[in-house]
């Protein structure tokens, strides 16, 4: 129980430690150093899918993913169903320690909400409520860039639920290797992403297998994607055992300086 609670407070603490000590290094900046970024990723996908079993949507989803900032960037996602309701709510905050051409190291906190639909029995009659629980997360992401074509990270992630009646430490360490700039024609490259990781929550654990893919062509905005996802070993109970998707990703991305 020592070990469980050492590592909750270390992957918790240290990104918010992280990312508040450095808020008065960012004032200190000079001007020509505030080159900010802004952008915005819009994804519309076939199947929502989350690496926690417990939290995937399982049917055609959008998510739109916003970013400004610079190293300490603030990134809100906000994910639905096709049908219109809404998936998850994430707001992050991620600092980057380290953001050099071969090694990055970030650090992140979040408070997510997830919902789901449920039925309620109100008055003799069923209706359909959607219910919303809360999350705080700590990760840490350490990645090497090996060459242009490798690269390889690892994520720890931890992740605190607010409600009593869910799972209340959910905690997740991988490997991620990539493979990059995979030349198809003169202007089309690929990305694959295969990841394994650990999952524990609240005492029931599994190991995961997925890959993700993308296919990009050079200075064009959409991009297309996949992902598949397979329990190698796992007691945690889930509605899926293999999952797959493919996506259309739409980027917009900008740069702006702040004016004293």
């Amino acid at each position: 129980m020592n070990k469980i609670y050492n590592y909750t407070r270390i992957v918790t603490f240290i990104p918010l430690l992280v990312l508040f000590t450095n808020l008065y290094a960012q004032e200190k900046e000079s001007t020509d150093d505030k080159i900010n970024n802004f952008s915005a990723v819009v994804t519309v996908q076939s199947k929502g899918i989350s690496t926690i079993p417990n939290l995937t949507l399982g049917k055609p989803a959008a998510s739109f993913d916003l970013k400004v900032g610079r190293r300490l960037s603030f990134e809100p996602q906000f994910r639905f169903s096709l049908e219109g309701k809404p998936w998850a709510s994430v707001f992050w905050w991620r600092y980057q320690v380290v953001n050099n051409s071969s090694f990055k190291l970030t650090t992140s906190i979040n408070y997510a909400l997830s919902y789901k639909t449920i039925e309620y029995l109100t008055s003799g009659t069923t209706q359909d409520i959607i219910r919303t629980t809360r999350y705080f997360t700590g990760t840490i992401s350490p990645n090497y860039q090996i060459n242009k074509y490798l690269g390889a990270g690892v994520y720890f992630f931890y992740a605190k639920g607010i409600e009593k009646f869910i799972t209340q430490n959910t905690y997740m360490a991988s490997f991620r290797p990539s493979i990059t700039n995979i030349p198809i024609t003169k202007d089309i490259k690929a990305r694959i992403g295969p990841q394994v990781y650990y999952l524990n929550m609240d005492k029931k654990n599994g190991t995961y297998f997925n890959t993700t893919f993308l296919l990009s062509k050079t200075n064009f905005p959409v991009t297309i994607g996949g992902l598949v996802t397979k329990p190698l070993k796992s007691n945690i109970p889930s509605e899926y055992d293999f999952l797959w998707k493919v996506e259309l990703i739409y980027t917009f991305s900008k740069k702006y300086k702040e004016m004293n």
